[in-house]
């Protein structure tokens, strides 16, 4: 901007020689932007004018620049200092778009509605969290699902009977109790119990592996009371198989050698310790015996030789076919 000013400035100095007419132009011109109507202004001070208006111009943009930036350092203080006493009206002006659904900065079940710049400020269910996937969608979810490090502040729990929370699932509360949870809806519980060989995992509610589950008192060898036996690292890579001592239908398998994990063969069948495989319970002389009172011969041979199905008889449709089409051209012809 200086330098299209002193290019002005010098092209009505050009011009001024030549017709006395100019110097009105000159005048008019200086004392819009500010410059003393001088007859001793040379080329040197009309610039050094223009250049002191526009400081001062400067200035003054610094001056109002600083105000506003003061004013909005008050205004976060204030608005933090609300946060913190609980003072924050439920309506204001503070919405990020026009209409939508918004997460909390710091509270996790807490969220925003939004609706034609208005806000409302709503909390999920006890136990329930604010999935903020899309702004579009007003929905709460169980914590498992949404990632809450960041705002992790929560309501205060409304607990009832085996439910520390209104919604969710949760552990029993005898930590030696390691394959059965709680599932609360509306501060109701509902016990489960996990499959076979599985323990509930607390960090993503579901039932896993001890060994990922990784609770306290719910190890591996502590579940199964089984240490798998120790072998060289050739060996360990194949992920050895164990018979289970007590149950032939069961046996365990050593992840890298020393992670022990239960797994079982299906109705009929046991484990063969020698060929490390599920068989027919009558290829495994040990286990001989190990069906005996839950199920007959003829229903293991059953089991081992299951029918084969009968063919579903074929459907005859009941439609009428149709006449062929015939062509214009080929009546024609």
């Amino acid at each position: 901007m200086p330098r299209l000013l002193n290019i002005v400035i010098l092209l009505l100095f050009a011009v001024e020689k030549s017709d006395g007419k100019v110097r009105t132009i000159r005048r008019k011109s200086l004392r819009l932007f500010g410059i003393p109507e001088s007859p001793e202004s040379l080329f040197g001070n009309t610039i050094g004018h223009v250049n002191a208006a526009l400081s001062r111009r400067e200035r003054m943009a610094t001056a109002v620049g600083r105000k506003q930036q003061a004013a909005e350092q008050n205004r976060r203080k204030n608005a933090a200092k609300d946060r913190e006493t609980g003072e924050d009206s439920e309506t204001t002006d503070q919405c990020p778009e026009p209409f939508g659904y918004f997460a909390d900065a710091e509270q996790c079940d807490k969220y925003y509605d939004c609706r034609d710049g208005e806000i409302t400020e709503k909390l999920c269910p006890d136990g329930m969290v604010f999935n903020d996937y899309s702004s579009e969608y007003e929905k709460c979810d169980l914590p498992f699902n949404i990632d809450c490090s960041s705002r992790s502040k929560l309501q205060t729990p409304q607990p009832s009977q085996h439910c520390p929370r209104k919604h969710g699932y949760f552990a029993h509360e005898e930590t030696n109790i390691c394959d059965k949870f709680y599932y609360c809806v509306d501060g109701k519980f509902n016990m489960i119990t996990c499959p076979n060989g599985l323990v509930y995992n607390e960090k993503a509610g579901i039932c896993s592996w001890p060994d990922e589950a990784k609770k306290k008192g719910c190890s591996s060898e502590e579940v199964f009371n089984f240490e798998c036996p120790k072998v060289n690292e050739s060996a360990a890579a194949t992920h050895p198989r164990y018979a289970d001592p007590d149950d032939c239908q069961y046996f365990y398998v050593c992840i890298n050698g020393d992670t022990p994990r239960r797994s079982g063969c299906k109705l009929g069948q046991v484990f063969d310790d020698v060929q490390k495989k599920c068989d027919w319970v009558r290829n495994v002389p040990e286990c001989a015996d190990w069906y005996k009172g839950r199920l007959t011969d003829e229903q293991l041979a059953e089991l081992e030789n299951p029918p084969t199905p009968r063919p579903r008889p074929t459907k005859v449709s009941r439609r009428k076919p149709r006449p062929p089409k015939h062509s214009p051209r080929a009546e024609e012809e």
